[in-house]
């Protein structure tokens, strides 16, 4: 097993109104020297913005905003910018997030050149309800049980606003593969994988043909104990030798509600829909008492990497209250990755 070692708490909720219920769930991308660190800050009602903080090492932040630095502008996320995740693809900071509007959960783009104003490209994951969903998955053979437990939830009723599927953890590979951008989304239970060429492209045609072949896109599936219930994406990809590294979250249900742990995986380089390997065990889990008890107890949420010397340094939202760092030898890590390839 990786060695994995818990730095502990870096940021924790403070008395400003913003922040006074949370802080969890961070991006992070390192800059001209300076570590940026773009985190969901919890308000009373569970109203969420955008914190920001620099930090002077890994582990140690030097200078906190003491105000938001992106917030809600549109209906769809009048209830909260939730989760961020951060890449730098050519010249362009792409920063993902879930949009929700106290009903529903997307993943929305919002795009920057120096990481202080913002463009905001909106949802660009599928606007879909659970019924078209069945439909045309359906019609690909799909939609056994476990996709009717966890979104079935949201089938719409006559009197409602719209009601779509939750559609969260949305995540970009930080560069183009084959001329094309590459995320990954989460319908429960699994994380599945895009391709597209353009940004613009990403309309209803493209997701009715994407959901007609729904199965063509589902990358990782539930696969060990500690994941059984579902899964979801957690970092940006990391590319390495071996492959694209992914530090995703599984969960599974206990009679105390789900535990949320780290896990890892590794991806084809040249084509990331190909799984190359699944650590068969969580790569950290809830053990300490930050991530034992807080707003959601038993969670280890991962959401930013950075890799210094050798060392990686795993970000993550615990026990949905506070920041927390763990860090491992990412050239242990991928040999024992590796050793469990199909």
């Amino acid at each position: 097993m990786v060695e994995i070692k818990k730095e502990g708490v870096i940021l924790r909720k403070t008395n400003i109104s913003f922040e006074n219920e949370g802080v969890l769930n961070p991006a992070i991308i390192k800059e001209n020297g300076k570590i940026h660190l773009f985190y969901r800050a919890v308000a009373k009602g569970n109203f969420s913005t955008v914190g920001h903080c620099i930090l002077s090492d890994p582990l140690t932040v030097e200078k906190r905003s003491d105000s938001p630095i992106i917030i809600p502008e549109y209906e769809y996320e009048k209830h909260g910018i939730e989760d961020p995740r951060i890449v730098k693809i050519d010249d362009l900071f792409y920063l993902t997030y879930t949009s929700y509007d106290g009903i529903n959960a997307l993943g929305s783009l919002t795009t920057s050149k120096d990481l202080k104003s913002w463009k905001n490209d909106g949802i660009i994951v599928p606007k879909i309800s659970y019924e078209e969903f069945k439909f045309l998955s359906e019609s690909a053979g799909l939609i056994p049980d476990k996709y009717r437990r966890y979104n079935q939830f949201q089938i719409s009723h006559p009197d409602s606003d719209p009601i779509f599927l939750w559609d969260k953890n949305l995540i970009f590979f930080p560069r183009k593969i084959n001329d094309k951008f590459y995320f990954l989304h989460r319908i429960r239970p699994d994380i599945q994988i895009v391709s597209i060429k353009n940004i613009e492209d990403l309309n209803s045609n493209f997701w009715q043909d994407y959901f007609s072949h729904f199965k063509d896109h589902i990358l990782l599936s539930p696969k060990y104990d500690h994941e059984s219930s579902y899964i979801g994406g957690g970092c940006p990809p990391i590319e390495t030798e071996y492959g694209w590294l992914v530090i995703y979250h599984g969960a599974y249900d206990t009679v105390n509600g789900y535990v949320y742990n780290g896990c890892a995986a590794l991806l084809n380089i040249e084509n990331p829909e190909k799984e190359i390997s699944r650590l068969p065990y969580p790569l950290f889990k809830p053990e300490e008492e930050w991530e034992l008890k807080g707003e959601v107890n038993n969670v280890c949420f991962p959401t930013g990497t950075i890799v210094e010397n050798d060392r990686l340094y795993i970000y993550y939202g615990a026990a949905d209250e506070r920041i927390a760092v763990a860090s491992l030898n990412i050239s242990k890590l991928l040999k024992e990755l590796m050793m469990y390839a199909v």
